[in-house]
């Protein structure tokens, strides 16, 4: 009886430049031209495209900083849009569990796939069929990669990433040598700026010198993490899919304000909005919160109007995702580390200790407490269906001036059918 021998098979799909990519999908003149997205909190570049790269502009740089550039080479410039993204994302990661379930949504743009059900000789041709359909049902261009391992599978995208196929499968390769010897150290997944310097200082530049590097010398000279990284460039599986994923233990809601603020009424607001948020969050994800922090800062660059940040948590007496309760706790906390005649640049809440819902029951529960869940129920369904805040609490108030600068906003929302924009080709 004969068979095929199935080997371990990861496959990691990277969106490329995908909000580049999402913001290009409904603006078709765009397609060829350098494109750079912001991030609404700070202003720094958080995509760009193939043609911005080439520029020169560097992932990360502030706004400010790469100008010049942007305006001598007319350079598209679009603040994040995160409704779109996150909606086009679910579309990617969809279509990748038409052709296997087991998959783990690593980002908003990547993900790892479990391909060992095909042979060796089918699986880079597979790779080519998920990317053409991705490409076909979402319009989003992704690159593949494939290898034994996730670390190998990275930096097989990463050589993807420069091929016009999209698709490199290191699968039957017995000497990876030469292909790791081109992969530099911080490029390799996992190794971070700390472990880059640490490596170098030690003679390491690459991810062959890595994995050739005796497991002797790595266990007396480094972590866990690193010897699982090395064996995984070996081709020896050490991080296994994450095929659910696992329940966060914090949520964070922070933003930078588009002018600095000095009333309390405004902190007040932003706060308040920011707990309604939050809130909204964890309860989508049937989760409690034991405690919230309150955070507010000013600019540490303004030196001359002084700098003050501070900080303080207060814990709820029973576990809650109430809004109500949250933003009441919030401001409570908020009276106490605000100062007067400071210009706030930043504030933000931090809502703690989550646990499930179900787990929550308690000896004080009462008929009030049902009447609360389903009040916030059916704002959270209204607020889906008409769109965030249409119902909210005075609070968090209705003009928001120290709303965050969304100066090149495309105020595309795919979710909403009259925010759909008109495509001419």
């Amino acid at each position: 009886m004969s068979y095929i021998q199935y080997t371990k098979k990861l496959a990691l799909v990277d969106c490329n430049s995908f909000y580049v990519s999402c913001e290009r999908l409904f603006n078709p003149k765009i397609r060829k031209k350098p494109v750079v997205v912001l991030s609404n909190n700070d202003g720094c570049i958080v995509s760009r495209s193939t043609e911005a790269k080439a520029l020169g502009i560097k992932m990360g740089e502030p706004y400010f900083k790469a100008k010049d550039i942007i305006i001598k080479n007319d350079v598209q410039v679009f603040s994040s849009n995160y409704s779109l993204y996150g909606d086009l994302s679910r579309r990617v990661m969809r279509t990748l569990k038409r052709f296997n379930s087991d998959i783990e949504v690593y980002s908003i743009d990547e993900a790892f796939m479990d391909l060992s059900n095909f042979s060796d000789n089918e699986v880079e041709q597979v790779g080519r069929e998920i990317r053409e359909t991705v490409l076909k049902w979402t319009g989003i261009p992704t690159s593949i990669g494939i290898a034994k391992t996730k670390t190998l599978s990275k930096v097989a995208n990463h050589i993807a990433k420069k091929k016009q196929s999209g698709v490199t499968s290191l699968i039957g390769i017995e000497n990876l040598d030469p292909i790791l010897e081109k992969i530099d150290i911080n490029d390799v997944w996992g190794v971070g700026r700390q472990m880059t310097k640490f490596y170098q200082k030690n003679g390491i530049y690459n991810a062959k010198q890595l994995k050739n590097k005796s497991n002797t010398w790595i266990k007396k000279s480094s972590n866990v993490l690193s010897s699982r990284t090395a064996m995984e460039l070996r081709g020896v599986p050490c991080i296994d899919l994450e095929k659910t994923a696992s329940k966060r233990k914090s949520c964070v809601v922070s933003r930078s304000f588009g002018k600095r603020i000095e009333r309390f009424q405004d902190l007040e607001e932003a706060v308040a909005s920011y707990c309604l948020n939050a809130s909204e969050k964890i309860r989508s994800e049937n989760l409690v919160a034991k405690a919230v922090m309150v955070f507010v800062r000013t600019s540490p660059f303004q030196k001359q109007f002084g700098f003050y940040s501070n900080s303080r948590t207060v814990d709820f007496p029973i576990a809650t995702n109430n809004s109500i309760e949250i933003v009441k706790n919030a401001l409570s906390v908020l009276k106490v580390i605000f100062r007067k005649g400071h210009r706030y640049q930043k504030a933000g809440v931090m809502l703690t200790g989550l646990t499930d819902a179900e787990n929550n029951e308690n000896l004080f529960s009462s008929a009030k407490d049902e009447r609360i869940n389903r009040l916030m129920k059916s704002i959270d369904n209204t607020n889906y269906r008409y769109g965030r805040s249409t119902l909210s609490l005075a609070s968090a108030g209705v003009r928001k001036s120290w709303s965050m600068k969304r100066d090149y906003n495309s105020k595309i929302d795919t979710a909403d059918f009259y925010c759909l924009p008109t495509i001419r080709a």
